[in-house]
């Protein structure tokens, strides 16, 4: 059986590596903090909290790392999948690597007592799910079909 040729290509993802979003929205949160400082209270519950938080997110992101790796396959959104990895952090959440990210991003908010970029959050998970997640939803189910469609009907997107 010929697969359709974008399964061949890879998702049609603008080639922004996923964790600039992540990155550029807690570096704005940081500007905005200077600008105008919104703190968060609570210290030192809010810092062990955080990093805690952070901790959990890195580990859920490194599982889905270690996870497409160990299938031989490719963490880059644009470039042809071989496997539909299903496994490890992805019995769990079918973007965990994105999931993880967004974690440490509000972690490292609580670590650096900011509200900015805890309120910034939903900028890198809005550009995510437009940008890599919807056209990677695309590419995988035309890739790999009704199992694709099985494992999405079982695992959520996120958490």
């Amino acid at each position: 059986m010929a697969l359709p040729v974008e399964a061949h290509r890879g998702a049609r993802v603008i080639l922004v590596p996923p964790p600039l979003y992540y990155v550029a929205a807690f570096a704005l949160g940081l500007v905005a903090q200077q600008v105008a400082p919104l703190p968060i209270g609570g210290r030192p519950a809010t810092l062990v909290l955080g990093i805690v938080v952070a901790v959990l997110g890195a580990a859920l992101t490194v599982g889905g790392v270690r996870g497409v790796l160990s299938r031989g396959t490719t963490i880059v959104p644009h470039r042809p999948v071989t496997t539909l990895v299903t496994t490890g952090a992805y019995r769990v959440s079918r973007n965990p690597m994105y999931a993880g990210l967004a974690a440490v991003h509000a972690g490292g908010a609580l670590v650096v007592g900011s509200w900015w970029p805890l309120l910034l959050v939903p900028l890198p998970l809005v550009a995510i799910q437009l940008l890599v997640v919807g056209p990677e939803e695309r590419y995988l189910s035309a890739r790999f079909g009704e199992e694709y469609d099985a494992y999405r009907a079982r695992v959520r997107r996120w958490l």
